[in-house]
C-alpha cells in the first residue's frame, strides 16, 4: 500500500492517499489511547514508529490532506516567542486546604447550613500532584489550552497541550439526551434517565480542567540521564511538569512525557447535573478521566477514602498530596458558590509530607557516562513512604558542604516529591564527638583511580581519564538503551561481563562482538540462543535512524530532542562535524553549551577513531534517502531564513520543503545564509540580510524556486 501510494500519479493516487491517510490517524489514535489512557498497549512501537512514519511522509506528499487533528500535528513548529495571555471564561478558583479532620467535619456542616436542610453527597477523589490546566474544545477539535496563572488568566499552552499524547487533539462522538439546556448523566454514564421530553445533541463544544503530571518513573529516568550527563538534578515531577508546560520550544515535550487527568467539564451552552457524572463522560469523550473517586454519603465515608489512600498512595506510579472533597450535584455547587478565590462546595485534605531518621554510615560515589562523579548517601535501611531506603543521592559537593553533612550523622530523610529519596537535614544532637567535615575525594572511584576536578563555575566534579570502565560502561549501556540503539540483549550486566573481560573498550566494538563468539559462549549465562539474540539486535540496530545515532554518541547535552534538531539542519554526520559555534548557535534551539559540547566532541582526538569505526560498520550517519526521494536534494548546502508572513504555505511548512530538499532552515541571518524569503511585514532580518548582500526572495519566487 505504501509503495503504492507514493509512486501512483494523478487524481486516483489523491484519493487512495486521502482514504489512507485517515486510517492511518483512526489507528494512531486508537493506539495511543490504548498506551496512554487504558495502559493497554496493542502493537509493538517499531510497528507504531512504522505507521507514523507512513502518516507524515504521506501528508508531506500530500499537504492539502494535514489537518489540525492529525497525530503528526502534536509536536512542531519553531520555538515560540512568548505566551498569548488568555483570560478564563470562568475563573480557575483554588482549593481551601485542610490537614485535620475536624475541619473537614466544620466544612460539611457549612456545606449543610448553606444548602438549607436539602440532601446531597459528596464525590472524594485523589488530589493530583500536578499542574491545573484547562482545555477547549471547538467541534470536537482541540482549539486551546491554557496554564491556571493567577486563576483569572493564565498562558496559552496550546502547541505544548497537543504534545501530550494522552490528550486527544478530536474528542470522541458522544450523544447526549438534553432537558431544558440541561444533560443529565449519573455516575454510570446513564443519560437515558431523563424525561420523555428530551432531545438529543451531540456534545463537540465544551471545556475540560485538569492536572498535568508526571508518572514517576518518568522523572526517575529523566533525573538518571541528567545525573549521567552530569547535569543538575530536576527536584520533583511538579516542578518538572510546571517548567515543560511553560517551555517556549515545543520540542522539548517530546522528551518529558507528560499526562492529564481531567476532573471537570463545562459547556457554554448546556449544563450539568452533576459531578460524578461528568467524569464518566469525560471518558465517553475519549479524554483521561480521573480514575480514583468515590461516592460518600457523609463525613464517615470521606475519612475511610481518606484512610484508605493514606496507606495505599504509595502503590501509585504517580504523586499525590491528597484528597478533594466535592459537593456531587452542580447545581448545589452553584447554590453555594465561592469566596475570595475558593469554592464553598470544596476543600482539600493535604497529607503530611513522611520523613525519617537514620543513620549515615557512609558517602560512595558514582561516575556518569560523561565522567560526572555524584556522591550517594549509603544509609541505615530505614522504611518510609511505602518503601526501604538504603541510598539517597546528595547531589554535589556544595550541597554536602551547605549542610554540613557528616559520616555518623543521624540525618533527616524524605522522598522529594514522594519520588526521590533524599538528605534533607542533620540531626545535631546526635552527632557523635568524634565526627570530622567531609572531603570530597580526589581521585575516581574506578580502580584507574585517576584524578577526578571541579571546573571552574560547576558544582559537579569529573573523571576525564578516557579508561575509565564506569565511564565505558555507562556509556555502553546509554549507546544500546531502547530511544538510542535500541539493542537487544545488551543490558547492564551483559555489558558489565564484556568491558571485565576486554570485549567492549569503546561503543564502537560492539560491533565486532561475533568476533569473540567463543568467549562469550564461555560465559556464564550465554549460550548459542541467547548469543544469536544478542547479535541479531546488534544487526538491526544499523537500521536505526540518524538521529537516534547522534542521540547514541552520547554527547554532552545532546538529547533525543537535541539530536532531532541537529540531524533535521546537518543532513550528514561530515556537515555537523566541520560546523562552528557560530553556526550551531544561529539554529534557535542550539545554545551555546550545546554548540560547544558538539565541537569539543567532534575535535576530540580519543572520539574521532571510535566515530570512523561507527561509520565503517554501516551506522547511518545521515538521513534516509527515501526522506528526500520525491525531491532530490537541489538545495542541498543552501540556508534559508525566513521572516514576514507567508500566504502559500506556514513558515514551518516551507522550512519543511527546504529540508526535503537537502538544504536546512537557520533562525538568524548571517553571512553564510544562502536566501532570506521575504513575506508580508518582514522584520529586522530583511534589513540585515540587505545590509551583508544576500539574496532576497518575495514568496512567488521562493515558490517558484522549490518547484523547479
Amino acid at each position: 500500500m505504501q509503495d503504492t501510494l507514493f509512486n501512483m500519479p494523478g487524481d486516483g493516487s489523491r484519493k487512495v492517499a486521502a482514504a489512507r491517510i485517515e486510517e492511518l490517524r483512526e489507528l494512531i489514535n486508537g493506539y495511543d489511547r490504548a498506551y496512554y489512557v487504558d495502559a493497554r498497549p496493542l502493537v509493538s512501537d517499531r510497528e507504531y514508529d512504522r505507521l507514523f512514519d507512513e502518516l507524515r511522509r504521506l501528508e508531506e506528499r500530500y499537504p492539502e490532506f494535514i489537518s489540525p487533528d492529525s497525530p503528526t500535528q502534536r509536536v512542531g513548529g519553531e520555538p515560540l516567542r512568548g505566551f498569548e495571555t488568555i483570560v478564563h471564561e470562568v475563573p480557575m478558583l483554588s482549593l481551601a486546604n485542610t490537614y485535620s479532620r475536624e475541619e473537614i467535619a466544620d466544612f460539611d456542616r457549612r456545606v449543610a447550613e448553606g444548602l438549607d436542610g436539602e440532601q446531597y453527597r459528596y464525590v472524594a477523589e485523589l488530589k493530583y500532584d500536578g499542574v491545573a490546566v484547562s482545555i477547549h474544545y471547538g467541534n470536537g477539535i482541540l482549539k486551546l489550552g491554557v496554564t491556571r496563572g493567577d486563576g483569572l488568566s493564565g498562558d496559552n499552552i496550546t502547541q505544548n497541550i497537543k504534545a501530550i499524547r494522552s490528550i486527544p487533539l478530536r474528542a470522541g462522538r458522544v450523544e447526549c439526551a438534553v432537558s431544558d439546556r440541561w444533560i443529565d448523566i449519573d455516575s454510570t454514564g446513564d443519560s437515558d434517565n431523563i424525561n420523555q421530553d428530551s432531545d438529543s445533541i451531540i456534545l463537540e463544544d465544551f471545556e475540560v480542567r485538569g492536572e498535568a503530571y508526571m508518572l514517576d518513573a518518568d522523572f526517575v529516568e529523566i533525573n538518571r540521564k541528567r545525573e549521567e550527563a552530569g547535569e543538575n538534578l530536576y527536584a520533583n515531577p511538579r516542578n518538572l511538569t510546571a517548567g515543560t508546560l511553560k517551555s517556549l520550544n515545543p520540542l522539548l515535550m517530546s522528551e518529558r512525557p507528560l499526562r492529564v487527568v481531567c476532573y471537570y467539564l463545562r459547556s457554554s451552552k448546556y449544563r450539568f447535573n452533576t459531578h460524578s457524572g461528568n467524569i464518566e463522560l469525560i471518558k465517553r469523550l475519549g479524554l483521561p478521566a480521573i480514575q480514583y473517586y468515590e461516592l460518600c454519603d457523609n463525613t464517615e465515608d470521606i475519612f475511610s477514602f481518606i484512610d484508605k489512600w493514606e496507606s495505599e498512595r504509595h502503590k501509585l506510579p504517580f504523586g499525590i498530596d491528597g484528597i478533594v472533597i466535592k459537593v456531587d450535584s452542580i447545581r448545589q455547587q452553584e447554590l453555594l458558590g465561592s469566596v475570595a478565590r475558593s469554592p464553598r462546595w470544596a476543600i482539600a485534605y493535604k497529607y503530611e509530607a513522611e520523613t525519617a531518621e537514620t543513620v549515615l554510615n557512609g558517602i560512595t560515589y558514582q561516575v556518569g557516562r560523561t565522567g560526572a562523579v555524584t556522591p550517594v548517601a549509603e544509609l541505615e535501611p530505614v522504611f518510609l513512604a511505602g518503601s526501604t531506603i538504603s541510598r539517597a543521592t546528595l547531589h554535589n559537593e556544595d550541597y554536602i558542604i551547605d549542610r554540613d553533612i557528616r559520616i555518623g550523622d543521624t540525618v533527616v530523610i524524605e522522598k522529594g516529591g514522594e519520588v526521590i529519596p533524599k538528605v534533607n537535614s542533620v540531626v545535631l544532637t546526635k552527632r557523635p564527638v568524634d565526627s570530622v567535615a567531609f572531603t570530597f575525594a580526589g581521585t575516581c572511584p574506578c580502580e584507574l583511580k585517576s584524578p577526578i576536578i571541579r571546573p571552574e563555575g560547576e558544582a559537579n566534579h569529573y573523571c576525564n581519564h578516557p579508561e575509565c570502565p564506569w565511564q565505558l560502561k555507562r556509556r555502553i549501556e546509554h549507546f544500546a538503551s531502547r530511544n538510542a540503539m535500541n539493542i537487544d540483549g545488551l543490558g547492564s550486566k551483559a555489558v558489565g561481563q564484556f568491558v571485565e573481560l576486554g570485549l567492549l573498550k569503546n561503543i564502537a566494538d560492539i560491533y565486532k562482538l561475533e568476533t569473540h563468539r567463543d568467549e562469550i559462549l564461555a560465559l556464564g549465562r550465554w549460550g548459542e540462543k541467547s548469543l544469536g539474540n544478542l547479535l541479531r539486535g546488534i544487526e538491526n540496530s544499523k537500521q536505526r535512524g540518524y538521529e537516534k545515532v547522534l542521540f547514541a554518541l552520547g554527547i554532552r547535552f545532546i538529547g533525543q530532542g537535541g539530536a532531532k534538531i541537529l540531524a533535521r539542519n546537518f543532513k550528514s554526520i561530515d556537515r555537523l562535524a566541520n560546523a562552528t559555534i557560530e553556526e550551531l548557535t544561529a539554529i534557535h534551539e542550539i545554545g551555546r553549551a550545546m554548540a560547544e559540547s558538539v565541537v569539543n566532541y567532534f575535535n576530540d582526538v580519543n572520539e574521532k577513531p571510535i566515530l570512523s569505526e561507527l561509520i565503517k560498520a554501516g551506522l547511518k550517519f545521515e538521513p534516509e534517502e527515501s526522506e528526500f526521494a520525491a525531491a532530490g536534494n537541489k538545495l542541498n548546502n543552501l540556508t534559508f531564513v525566513f521572516t514576514g508572513e507567508l500566504t502559500a504555505m506556514t513558515r514551518r511548512e516551507a522550512a519543511r520543503r527546504v529540508e526535503n530538499l537537502g538544504g536546512r532552515e537557520t533562525k538568524a541571518v548571517s553571512k553564510n545564509t544562502s536566501y532570506v524569503v521575504a513575506g508580508a511585514n518582514p522584520g529586522s532580518k530583511l534589513r540585515k540580510a540587505q545590509k551583508l548582500g544576500i539574496t532576497i526572495l518575495n514568496e512567488q519566487e521562493f515558490v517558484d524556486m522549490i518547484a523547479s
